[in-house]
This record gives structure tokens, sequence and C-alpha cells, in this order.
């Protein structure tokens, strides 16, 4: 007679869920047994911040799945408000304490699972342990904050870290009435996506009502008689990455508050990993391999606690989304039964809702490209998500591709509508290797309710494709500048109408409008390296034809054209360079 399998899993929200369940369809025989600390199990983390705006109006939405309806879908024990302190790898067991009784107990496994997921970063702050400051990781996080602005009539709301659960929560206490300031360490909110995409975000937040404070951090939080945040202290100027609190700023101010949320990050939960003796990865994460093993014997990791990997690159790398612990989950819950599934890497894409705007991104930005040691070639591309006459809304793709290769390594893309079909559309293609070229070929979807006849995704990659080849040379803003201050002679050439050019020009270029550019070309020097530039690229790219065919060897577009760089302009001003 086999003997029967008996499974343990530690944490049951998305990947330790999702591993039990897959086990049990591998195995009708095996015992599962899973043990979580809290009280929810199974919960949407990434619809906390619409409770608290009261979209979503109760917050059992959020918690579906309770204890009962596993044991009775699957088999399985779920053993809520139980924590698993030890792990034995030697005898195979754990420790388990009841933290109802207070009763310690061993319990046996022949397969251990780690879904432990991951707690909030919280910086050693004077004032952080006060009442009215929160983080918002889990269903009851959610319900002590409402609770709070609902009982206390909170009007004001500081929030520290401008991540996707900042400007989550930023919006929808902003649309629930609040006064909201965002603190951000970093010169831009996303800080995970190039700064030219990001200031997006930055002018979306501004226009509804958040005072968002860039390159500042906490210093203190300051508290009333009663023992609750009164104040927030910000000091200005701080240096990029140097982490709230570490006090090195050029200017301090106080902002009044009604309750904090810190967001500032999170950190995998790693004293199950350290009892098992398992190695912890480069990016900090539990290493395993593609199917979830780690370095002990009958040890797996799985969701936010565990490392992955970069499909691009193939480095260690550490993005904890709850689409990657689902899959994770399933992936080892599938191999410890005998299966052969395994894990194929990551791009890190993500989508966030602010406001008006969606802000993606996939794969490699061009700052991360550069670093993993690419020539990464980049564009600009304005385009409406569909047809003007059926309310089409401008999007930005801004896209990275590799020029020796061709391979496309990234984009981001910040628009009203149709930006996550688009960056779908385009993680697909990064996934399974398309080279820039490729995306003009895409048979994709038209009706002019949805798309244009050539698509943003059409576009973006035949402006790559043709600044790889040299057809159509593409620079950047801040290209263009860097080599401006560095002493080159660039001739840069506005194309763009009278009216256009008086709102805002790039600074000591000339000005020969399209319809004049063929028989006013004699007025430049071919010999220069020549930029031309319209409002957003495609006008711009018609001058830079005109003058190729008009024998200038060397004509660069600007990328995004004049939009894109009176951002980087304004950038530059905001950083004081």
């Amino acid at each position: 007679m086999t003997e029967r399998l008996k499974i343990v899993v530690v944490g049951s929200v998305a990947a330790g869920t999702s591993a039990a369940a897959k086990a049990r369809r591998g195995s009708e025989d095996a015992e599962i047994v899973v043990y979580e600390r809290d009280t929810d199990i199974s919960y949407s983390g990434c619809g906390l911040p619409y409770y608290l705006g009261g979209r979503v109006e109760t917050i059992d939405v959020l918690t579906p799945r309770d204890a009962a309806w596993f044991a009775k879908r699957y088999g399985i024990d779920v053993r809520t408000g139980h924590e698993v302190t030890g792990v034995d790898t030697a005898a195979r067991t754990v420790t388990v304490r009841d933290l109802a009784s207070g009763e310690t107990f061993t319990d046996d496994y022949d397969e251990l699972v780690l879904a432990t997921g991951v707690s909030p970063v919280v910086p050693p702050l004077p004032g952080v342990d006060a009442d009215g400051v929160f983080t918002l990781r889990n269903p009851s996080d959610a319900t002590a904050i409402r609770e709070w602005i609902e009982n206390r009539g909170a009007r004001r709301a500081v929030i520290v870290g401008a991540g996707y659960i900042g400007l989550e929560t930023a919006e929808q206490l902003t649309e629930r009435g609040l006064d909201v300031t965002v603190v951000e360490m970093e010169a831009h909110s996303m800080p995970r996506m190039d700064a030219d995409v990001a200031d997006r975000v930055d002018d979306e937040l501004r226009s509804r009502g958040v005072e968002l404070l860039t390159r500042a951090r906490v210093t203190s939080i300051e508290t009333s008689d009663d023992g609750a945040a009164r104040a927030v202290r910000v000091e200005a100027g701080a240096e990029p990455g140097s982490g709230p609190g570490s006090g090195s700023g050029d200017a301090e101010r106080t902002v009044e508050t009604d309750l904090v949320v810190v967001a500032v990050g999170v950190r995998p939960n790693l004293d199950l990993a350290r009892a098992a003796g398992v190695r912890v990865g480069e990016s900090g994460a539990i290493a395993v391999d593609p199917a979830g093993r780690t370095s002990a014997d009958h040890v797996w990791a799985v969701g936010d606690v565990a490392e992955s990997f970069d499909l691009i690159t193939g480095d260690p790398a550490w993005v904890p989304l709850g689409s990657t612990a689902n899959k994770t989950g399933r992936i080892a819950g599938d191999a410890l039964t005998g299966g052969d599934l395994e894990h194929r890497g990551i791009l890190g894409t993500s989508i966030v809702r602010v406001f008006d705007l969606a802000v993606a991104q996939t794969g490699l930005t061009e700052d991360r490209a550069r670093a993993a040691g690419f020539d990464p070639v980049v564009v600009h591309n304005i385009k409406p998500d569909r047809p003007a006459y059926l309310g089409g809304q401008e999007m930005l793709i801004k896209a990275v591709a590799d020029r020796r290769t061709g391979r496309l390594l990234g984009a981001q893309a910040v628009g009203p509508s149709g930006v996550d079909k688009r960056i779908d559309v385009l993680a697909t293609a990064i996934t399974f290797g398309a080279k820039a070229e490729d995306l003009f070929h895409l048979d994709l979807a038209y009706a002019p309710t949805y798309a244009t006849t050539k698509d943003p995704v059409h576009y973006t990659g035949m402006a790559l494709d043709g600044a790889i080849s040299g057809r159509a040379a593409l620079v950047s803003a801040s290209e263009l500048d860097r080599r401006r201050d560095g002493g080159e002679q660039v001739q840069v050439v506005d194309v763009r109408s009278a009216k256009d050019r008086a709102k805002s020009a790039v600074d000591d270029s000339v000005h020969i409008p399209l319809a004049e550019l063929r028989a006013r070309a004699d007025e430049l020097d071919p010999a220069l390296p020549t930029v031309t530039y319209c409002n957003k690229g495609v006008t711009g790219n018609a001058g830079q034809n005109v003058l190729r065919g008009r024998g200038f060897a060397d004509v660069a577009n600007l990328s995004g054209g004049n939009k894109t760089y009176q951002r980087h302009v304004r950038g530059r001003s905001a950083e004081g360079r």
C-alpha cells in the first residue's frame, strides 16, 4: 500500500491557496494542511485601496473564500489563526502555535510549501507607531483605515510612498473627499518607470489636487494629546534612494494630517526560510528552481517570498505581484504531486490606474536596458487609442529595443484608454522574442471603436525598426541635450507651423515649416548632424525624409517631438540642472 503524501502549506493568500488547490488536482489522496496566522485567506490584496474609497462597499467582496469553502471544494484543511514558528527539515516537522489558545504543537510533512509572503516596510521614524498611522497589506488594515476615517471624520491624509499602493490609495482617498499629500523620496512617482514617463503621472496627480512632494522624506510623525497622528515633518531635497528618515535634506516643513498611510515598499518574510536553512537569492527573496524547489530537500517556496528571474536578462528578479504569486503557486502544486510545470520567468508587467490615467509597463526600461549591457534604441510614440471621431485619446508608448539584434526589450505606456490592450500585446511579443520589425506585421483587431487602422503597436514597431536600420534615426530629448551640453554642434529644425512654434520650441532651433522645407533646405548645412521635430513625431519624420532625400547624411527625428522635449525641460528645471 502506498503511503499517503502529506503536504503542509504555510500561508494562504494567492500563492499558498493556488499551490494547495493544484496539489489536490494532482493527487486526490494527499493530505493537505494550510496554516495561516491571519483570519482572512485567499483575499484580493490589490482591491484593498478601493474599499477605502468606497468603490468596494464591503470587505467581504474581497474575501470571498473561507476555510469551510476550501474544505468543501478541495478537501483541504485550512487552519487560520495558526502561526508556524519553526521548521525542522531533518525531522520534516513544523512547530505551530494556535494564536487563540496559545497552544504549541508539532506537525509533520512530506512536502513543505513556504508561501509566507511579504510584510510592509515601516521605517523607524519617531511617531510611526502612533494611532492613525497605518500600512495597507491585508483586509484588517483596510478595515482599520476606513473605520478611522469614518469615526474620526478625517479630512486630510499623508501617504508615504508613490508606488502602486500609494498611488491607488491617493486616488481613492481624494475621490472620497480627503485632502491628500504624497511624499516620495525619488524624483518622480512610480520610481520603477523612466522619468520621462513617470512625469506624466506626476502631472495627473497634481491636476487632481494631490500635493505630490518628490525628492522628499518624512523625518517624524507628530502626535496630538490623545496619541494620534496630527502632522508629518517632511524634509525636502532628499537624495533619491536614501530612504525616509535619513535626514540629509535642505528644508523642512510640517504637513498637518488626520491619518498617515506608509506605503514605501515590502520585504519578504524570511524567518521560516532561515529556520529551514534555505538559500536566499541575490534579490533578497528565497532562491528557487523553475518548479519552486528551494535548496532544502522537500521544501518549496512560492509567491512574494520567492525569487523569480528576468525573462530577458536571465538574472534573478523579485517583483511581488499577485499574478506571479498565483502562477508560481500553481506550478509548485503541480510539481510536488508529480507534474512537470516550470516557471518561465517574468517581465514585471504591471498596470495601475491613477485617476484618468492607466499606467503600465513590461520588460526593461531604458535605464535598466542600458545597465544590463544593451545598446537601447528608444521611441516615444504618441498616438490616439482610436480615431478622434470616436473619442480617441492620446496615449504615450515608450518602447525600447536592442540596437544590435533588434530584439524588443520593454515598453511603458500611459493614457486614459487602451493602455491595457497595448501593454499586453507588447508583453506577449517580448515573451516570444519578437524583434521591433515584427510588431508592424502583427494581425491585430481593428474597428474604429477600438483602434486605428495602424495600431499604436504597429507605429511603435515601425519607428523602432526605422531607428535600428538607420532609415529613420531617432534621438531622445535627453540624448539631444547631452550632445549639445557636450559641445557638439547639432542643427535642430522645427518643421511645425508658426502657430505651434509660438507656444513653445526647442532652444536654438531653426524654424522651417514642412511645406517650405524642400524649397528652403539650402538654408541648412548638410554636413552638420541634424535633428528635425514636430509636436509628437510624425511630421518630424516627414521632415527627416525630405532632408535625407536632399542629401543630408545624418538626420534624426526627435523622439516624441516637442511635447516630450518640453516635459524633459521641465524635469531638468525641477531637478535644478
